[in-house]
């Protein structure tokens, strides 16, 4: 499904730095993997990558037997909305929209009809647990809340990968608990395939395996 081959990527500079080189990873359809390393690793950047938001200095990125170094900035934002879905740590909910209109952004972007982009929207806040919380603010909600509209908003549209950036780096013990049950759950429910980048052991051992990032590359990391 998500398969990178011979993957290296620097960056230039005052003090060049190489981040990887010759990096090959392979993610099967509906598998959840996360993605270890040290600070500086390069794991927010191999997510990068994979989101087309970046681009490689040498090998290649295929999603769905697509080569994102053969699209353009546009081709690429199109496959994105489309096969894509997000979380990251600073959540990234708008402010000014209540909960349900943020989780309906991925389907007014892909021009949904509101019909069923609202009964989408109302079955995935009732799958998160905020059913109740759809014409809130998010001023209104605790930072547990704002990561399950986040997860909500990325999985509406069934998007083929999910790209998840330190979903809990900003959220207390319980909750992380409780937003990293939630996100496997939702996952594996809609058959997406995930990439979990983090550096808590207990956030990595939800997915169904752990890589860890290094100077050679990808390696096993510890058993769940």
């Amino acid at each position: 499904m998500l398969s990178i081959r011979h993957l290296t990527k620097s960056y230039a500079g005052p003090r060049p730095r190489v981040i990887f080189r010759d990096l090959d990873f392979e993610l099967a359809p509906g598998e959840y993997v996360a993605v270890m390393g040290e600070s500086g690793s390069g794991k927010s950047t191999l997510l990068n990558l994979a989101a087309g938001l970046d681009r490689a200095d040498t090998g290649s990125i295929v999603l769905d037997g697509v080569d994102l170094a053969t699209l353009g900035d546009d081709a690429l934002t199109v496959l994105r909305r489309q096969r894509m879905g997000f979380v990251f740590q600073a959540f990234h909910v708008l402010p000014y929209l209540t909960v349900a209109q943020n989780v309906a952004l991925p389907l007014s972007l892909l021009a949904v009809a509101p019909a069923p982009a609202t009964a989408a929207v109302e079955a995935m806040l009732a799958g998160v647990g905020l059913a109740d919380r759809a014409q809130s603010m998010p001023r209104e909600l605790s930072g547990g809340e704002l990561q399950r509209v986040a997860i909500a908003r990325a999985l509406v549209h069934s998007p083929r990968l999910l790209l998840a950036d330190e979903p809990t780096g900003n959220l207390d013990p319980e909750s992380a608990e409780s937003v990293l049950a939630l996100l496997r759950d939702r996952l594996k429910g809609s058959g997406a395939a995930g990439m979990l980048v983090t550096h808590s052991l207990a956030a990595a051992r939800t997915a169904d395996r752990i890589v860890v990032l290094t100077r050679e590359g990808l390696v096993a990391g510890p058993s769940r």
